[in-house]
């Protein structure tokens, strides 16, 4: 692709904030893996004779990577949503039995064929968003029927649309119902029965756990998430995101590869989480829907954790899957610079998924996952937020969206 104004590749070199911008720049692909970048002008003789593609002067970044959604739900929580306008806080909605249970009941409903069906239909919205890669957390089943479905669902999209699919198993999310008075049975469940089924049948990459006091004690996570690892899962949390409830440390004692939320972190949990590496991912919607204070992403990056941005797309919380929009709100209510949320929603991203190694960047060797942006730089981008931008979304060297 010739005709690049700007390219920024995001490359593990630096700070959260240095993209590594190159003016005027060239991508060259083969297949599905990139061979060079540079400025356009230095373009290598064996190249100059290859099909070429015209960026049409704009912008080219790493293809966005979604860390953290609830894609499979059925249903949605619109009349929740008025109540907390009205001040009700989530915590009382959830006590009432809405919530997260609201979900389940609407999603235990649903068919595998019905969930894949809206599905397909989001992610062919996201794909236009310059998204190449979404994580799919189960959680909206809570029994090991309705796990399983909602598994079997990204399993299946994953398949048969074009955007990259990472499952994670989010069967502690919270307590189901039937389970209310007899929360060790349930906590069995998960660690006798679901977690050693999915991890012999490859349904999920990661184990997820809600860690609140309307979900899992910091106890519970620990034996729960130990089964996990023992599994061979990769770990992530739900931390800190209501109270502060010793998340991040629990995520750092045990090598979790993210923990998301923190908009309640304590000092100590920023210093654990630098030491352990362990990649925070933030979510604006959710601060932003629910009136919560943000995660202080200022103190993080100073602290030298990487930042992720990420739209936790759930029909209650964040119902939203535009994560352009999620990085505009990481930039004005995180304090987070334009170059550091499209660093957060590329490479650090990745690393969240521990795919870092082949995408998140523009790099020969990584895979051909970018996107063209309809701007002049980065912080144009951010600053003059339009419904999309995006001009065309490629997904290992293919086009799988353009204007």
């Amino acid at each position: 692709m010739t005709n690049i104004g700007i390219l920024y590749a995001c490359k593990d070199d630096g700070v959260q904030k240095d993209i590594h911008e190159l003016k005027n720049a060239a991508l060259v692909w083969e297949k599905e893996k990139i061979v060079w970048v540079g400025h356009e002008d230095a373009l290598p003789d064996m190249y100059s004779e290859m099909e070429r593609m015209d960026a049409g002067g704009n912008m080219v970044i790493p293809g966005l990577i979604d860390c953290h959604t609830h894609l499979a739900f059925g249903g949605w929580r619109e009349d929740e949503y008025e109540l907390r306008s009205l001040g009700r806080p989530y915590i009382e909605i959830a006590k009432a039995g809405g919530g997260i249970l609201n979900s389940v009941r609407n999603t235990r409903e649903a068919t595998e064929d019905e969930l894949i069906e809206v599905c397909i239909e989001r992610l062919d919205e996201i794909k236009k968003l310059g998204v190449t890669t979404v994580e799919c957390k189960s959680g909206y089943g809570l029994n090991k029927e309705d796990e399983l479905k909602v598994l079997r669902v990204y399993r299946k999209l994953d398949a048969l649309q074009p955007l990259d699919i990472i499952s994670t198993f989010l069967g502690a999310h919270t307590i189901p119902p039937e389970y209310k008075e007899n929360r060790e049975e349930y906590i069995r469940l998960l660690t006798d029965d679901l977690i050693p089924f999915i991890a012999e049948n490859d349904l999920a990459t990661f184990c997820d756990i809600f860690v609140e006091e309307t979900a899992f004690s910091i106890d519970e996570a620990r034996t729960i998430l130990g089964t996990a690892k023992k599994a061979g899962f990769g770990l992530k949390l739900h931390a800190d995101q209501l109270s502060s409830g010793g998340g991040a440390e629990l995520a750092a004692e045990l090598g979790a590869v993210s923990a998301d939320h923190l908009e309640y972190i304590s000092d100590d949990g920023i210093r654990a989480m630098a030491k352990a590496n362990t990649v925070a991912v933030s979510i604006p919607f959710a601060t932003f829907y629910l009136r919560q204070q943000s995660i202080p992403a200022r103190k993080l990056i100073d602290a030298g954790v990487p930042v992720a941005v990420s739209t936790d797309f759930n029909p209650g919380s964040a119902p939203s899957y535009h994560l352009p929009l999620a990085m505009h709100l990481g930039c004005t209510l995180q304090y987070m610079s334009p170059a550091e949320v499209l660093k957060g929603a590329t490479l650090y991203a990745a690393k969240a998924l521990n795919l870092d190694t082949h995408t998140g960047s523009l790099e020969p060797g990584k895979n051909a996952d970018f996107a063209v942006i309809k701007s002049k730089s980065i912080n144009h981008w951010m600053y003059h937020f339009t419904p999309n931008a995006c001009q065309m979304t490629v997904k290992d060297g293919r086009v799988i969206w353009s204007v």
